[in-house]
C-alpha cells in the first residue's frame, strides 16, 4: 500500500532541480509526496549526486518524510509513478553549444529553440521522450508527463502525432515570465494579473490583460513597449513602441528572434565573435551553481540559480502537479491539444494556450482566431513545427530539409542545405534515426 505520491524526475541532476525540490516542500501540504526519484543517464552521474545530496538536505531541512532516490535506472524509478517530469537535454551542453556556432559561423541566428538549433534539439531529443513515454505505458501507464524539456511544442506535437499517450502536457515558464514582468510595470502582486495566452511554444502572445477583474489590456502594451521585460538568456532588444501598438497583443521574448531579426543577429555575432555562444556562459554558470551545490552546508534553493534563465520553470510544474492532483479546476498556460480553442489550427495539432487544470488533465479556453497580423507568422511556425516532429520521429533527411528550408530564421533553402548537412555531420552520435 502506497503511502503518498511518487514522482520521477527524469534530468534529475539538472541544476533546476532544487527549484523544483522547493516547490514540493512548499507545497507538502497540498502534494502528499512520499518518493522522489531523480533519474540521470552516467554522463550525468556526478551532477545526480551533487544536486540530489542537496535536495536531501533540502527535504531534511523540511522535516518532511519524503526518500529521495538517486538512479541511473530509469525503468527502476519509473514502476508504479504518479507523476513524472522530464527536464532533459541531450548530448549535454556540448550539444546546445554546437546549435548556436554552427548557424552563427554561417551569419544565420544560433538560438537553441529557434530555427537551425531549434530543429536540431527536437531531432536528438524527440525519439528519447518517446522511449520514456513508451516506459511511462507499461510500468506507470495512469502516471502524468510533466515535460519542460525544449523544444516543447515540437516534443507536444510528437507525442500526441506518434502515440496513443495521452496524460502528457507540455510546459514552459514564458507564460509566467511575461505575466510577472506585466505585473512589476503596475507594480502589484502577480496573483492580481490575469492575462489570456494564445499560440504555440515560444511563439506565444498575451491576449488579454485584466488587474483584479478589470481589463487594463491597451495600458499594459503601454507598459511593455516602455519596459524591459525579457528572460535571462534573451537580449532585452526593445520592440518598437508603434508597432507593438499596432500589433495589439503583448509580443513574448522570443519573438525578438523574428520581429527584431537583424539586431539579434548583431548582438549574437558580436559575442560569438568574442568567442562566446550563450551555450558557453551557461556552462560557466552552471559549473558555479554545482560548487555551490556542493556545499553540505547548503539546505536550501540558492538565490544564484535565478540567473540560469529557466526561473519559475520548476514552480510551474510542482503547480501544476497540485492542480492535477487536487482537481483545482484554476487557470494555467500549458502546451496541450488544440481542440477548438484557436480556431486558426486544427483540433489534433499542439498549441500553447491558457487551460483550465482539472484532474483529468487541461481544457483549453476557447480564444477564438488570433489577430490577423500574427496569424502569417504564427501559421508558418506550426508548419516546421509539424515538418520537424516528422523527421525527427522517421530520421527523414527531405522532411528536414523542408522544415529548415521554410523557417523564417533561414535565408534560403541552399543555406538550409548547408546547415542540415554540418549539423547532421557535427550531432551524428545523437541521431541514430537519421544514420540506418
Amino acid at each position: 500500500m502506497k503511502k503518498g505520491l511518487k514522482i520521477v524526475t527524469i534530468g534529475g541532476g539538472s541544476s533546476y532541480t532544487p527549484e523544483l525540490i522547493e516547490g514540493f516542500i512548499k507545497r507538502c501540504e497540498e502534494l502528499p509526496l512520499s518518493e522522489i526519484w531523480l533519474v540521470d543517464i552516467e554522463e550525468g552521474k556526478e551532477k545526480l549526486n551533487i544536486v540530489g545530496n542537496l535536495a536531501k538536505r533540502m527535504v531534511k531541512k523540511a522535516g518532511l518524510d519524503i526518500d529521495v532516490h538517486l538512479t541511473l535506472d530509469r525503468r527502476e524509478a519509473l514502476k508504479d509513478a504518479d507523476f513524472v517530469t522530464t527536464q532533459l537535454r541531450v548530448g549535454l551542453l556540448d550539444a546546445r553549444i554546437k546549435d548556436e556556432s554552427i548557424p552563427l559561423s554561417h551569419g544565420i541566428i544560433g538560438q537553441e529553440t529557434n530555427g537551425a538549433g531549434g530543429l536540431f534539439k527536437a531531432l536528438r531529443t524527440v525519439p528519447v521522450v518517446l522511449d520514456i513515454v513508451k516506459d511511462i505505458q507499461e510500468l506507470c501507464p495512469n502516471a502524468w508527463l510533466i515535460n519542460f524539456t525544449n523544444p516543447t511544442g515540437i516534443i507536444t506535437e510528437a507525442v500526441f502525432r506518434y502515440t496513443n499517450f495521452k496524460n502528457y502536457i507540455g510546459l514552459c515558464n514564458v507564460p509566467i515570465g511575461m505575466r510577472n514582468g506585466i505585473a512589476k510595470e503596475f507594480e502589484v502582486e502577480h496573483e492580481r494579473i490575469h492575462m489570456d495566452f494564445a499560440g504555440l511554444n515560444h511563439m506565444v502572445y498575451g491576449l488579454n490583460v485584466s488587474l483584479d477583474g478589470i481589463d487594463v489590456t491597451e495600458e499594459a502594451i503601454e507598459k511593455f513597449t516602455n519596459s524591459k521585460i525579457s528572460m535571462q538568456n534573451i537580449k532585452a532588444i526593445d520592440f518598437n513602441p508603434e508597432f507593438v501598438k499596432a500589433l495589439g497583443v503583448i509580443p513574448c521574448p522570443y519573438h525578438r528572434y523574428y520581429y527584431k531579426s537583424k539586431e539579434m543577429l548583431e548582438e549574437e555575432l558580436h559575442e560569438f565573435s568574442k568567442g562566446k555562444a550563450r551555450g558557453q556562459v551557461v556552462k560557466e554558470l552552471e559549473d558555479q551553481l554545482f560548487e555551490l551545490y556542493k556545499d553540505e552546508n547548503l539546505d536550501v534553493k540558492p538565490p544564484q540559480l535565478e540567473k540560469r534563465g529557466g526561473a519559475y520553470y520548476s514552480d510551474a510544474a510542482c503547480n501544476l502537479i497540485s492542480s492535477i492532483y487536487n482537481d483545482k479546476g484554476d487557470i494555467q498556460v500549458v502546451n496541450t491539444l488544440n481542440n477548438g480553442a484557436i480556431r486558426d489550427f486544427k483540433d489534433d495539432q499542439s498549441v500553447e494556450v491558457s487551460s483550465v487544470i482539472t484532474k483529468n488533465g487541461p481544457k483549453p479556453l476557447s480564444i477564438g482566431y488570433l489577430p490577423e497580423a500574427v496569424h502569417g507568422l504564427v501559421s508558418e511556425i506550426k508548419s516546421f513545427e509539424l515538418l520537424a516532429a516528422k523527421a525527427a520521429v522517421y530520421g527523414d533527411y527531405d522532411t528536414a530539409l523542408l522544415a529548415l528550408s521554410i523557417n523564417p530564421l533561414i535565408p534560403s533553402d541552399d543555406t538550409a542545405k548547408v546547415l542540415l548537412d554540418e549539423m547532421l555531420e557535427a550531432h551524428k552520435e545523437y541521431l541514430p534515426q537519421f544514420n540506418r
